[in-house]
């Protein structure tokens, strides 16, 4: 599965990405009509304003609500639990992959991953067949996790702890070792990242919360993680086993990320769900470029940090998703 970038591609990405509109996503949809004609992908934008009341506290009710009104959108059903179903079955190990990095200040809340453990529970899924996890166990309980292995019970531990797989896999410029959290513990995985800038890939959001997945993520930053974030999500025991990106844009950073900068944060009280993760991530880039905007910032084009990756894994080669605006059907409720 080894392929070779050669100085053509790496052509056609700068000159797709050149000269961007921002948010009209001039460049990616360039780099999108490389890609066969599909139906438009879903993108559910789902907020509350009231979400933290008139405190600091993300109101684990109305998350639940929000949660649910995302998911009958997603999939059309007039119930939430019908949403669910569809997506798991009894007897599915699923694995909730979190970002805890930025601790309490702007990591994956407890409360939507709480919100989503109790509908799937209700959906059939055995509580200690539900495996909430990132890359150390140590930054799950700083990010306010309860930390828990063995019983009946939801599980919460760090790769850390489970380890890696010895043997490397590869795909185009990524070889690594994942870990054995995702291959021993799951067969479905439901990714669940924030919403941030990045100093070095412009934005990370659901497709590079997946180097969480993997025990080399710092080899793979040159280049704006061009085209490894890509890669690295063509892996088959990745791409085999991911059903839904659920991010978290309820505290989002748009500027001097990805470390948690409170100065360069705003409450958005919000998600974004949706089964095409390219698709995520371009709604979630141009949330963060219209927030830039209003703060008088250059957009991540002018600041030569633009998201390269999304186009290369919307290209014909990768075909993870879209990101041609034209493509999306972006919901907002």
């Amino acid at each position: 599965m080894n392929r070779n970038h050669n100085t053509g591609r790496r052509d056609f990405l700068k000159g797709a990405l050149s000269g961007a509109v921002v948010l009209g996503g001039a460049g990616l949809a360039a780099a999108a009509e490389q890609a066969d004609p599909r139906a438009k992908s879903r993108v559910i934008v789902a907020r509350d304003p009231q979400l933290r009341g008139t405190g600091t506290t993300i109101d684990s009710n109305r998350m639940a609500s929000l949660l649910d009104r995302a998911m009958q959108s997603l999939f059309d059903y007039d119930h939430p639990l019908e949403a669910w179903r569809k997506l798991v079955q009894p007897g599915d190990a699923v694995g909730l992959k979190v970002n805890a990095l930025g601790g309490r200040g702007i990591s994956t809340s407890l409360q939507l991953v709480e919100a989503i453990c109790e509908r799937l529970k209700q959906a059939g899924i055995k509580p200690a067949d539900i495996v909430v996890w990132d890359r150390d166990t140590d930054e799950l309980g700083h990010a306010g996790f309860h930390v828990a292995e063995g019983g009946n019970r939801v599980q919460c531990f760090g790769t850390d702890r489970a380890g890696y797989e010895e043997e490397l896999v590869s795909y185009g410029s990524v070889g690594s070792c994942l870990s054995r959290i995702l291959t021993r513990r799951t067969n479905v995985l439901i990714n669940l990242p924030v919403l941030k800038d990045h100093d070095g890939a412009g934005v990370t959001i659901g497709l590079k919360n997946m180097y969480g997945v993997i025990h080399n993520p710092n080899k793979y930053h040159p280049n704006g993680c061009d085209p490894y974030i890509a890669d690295l999500n063509m892996l088959p025991e990745i791409r085999t086993r991911m059903r839904l990106t659920i991010c978290d844009a309820t505290t989002v950073l748009y500027d001097g990320g990805p470390a948690f900068k409170p100065e360069h944060c705003w409450r958005h009280n919000g998600l974004i769900v949706s089964q095409d993760p390219v698709a995520l991530d371009y709604i979630g880039w141009q949330t963060i470029e219209r927030k830039r905007a209003e703060n008088g910032l250059k957009t991540l084009e002018a600041e030569d940090r633009a998201p390269r990756y999304i186009a290369t894994a919307a290209d014909r080669e990768h075909r993870l998703g879209t990101c041609d605006p034209k493509r999306i059907s972006t919901v907002e409720i």
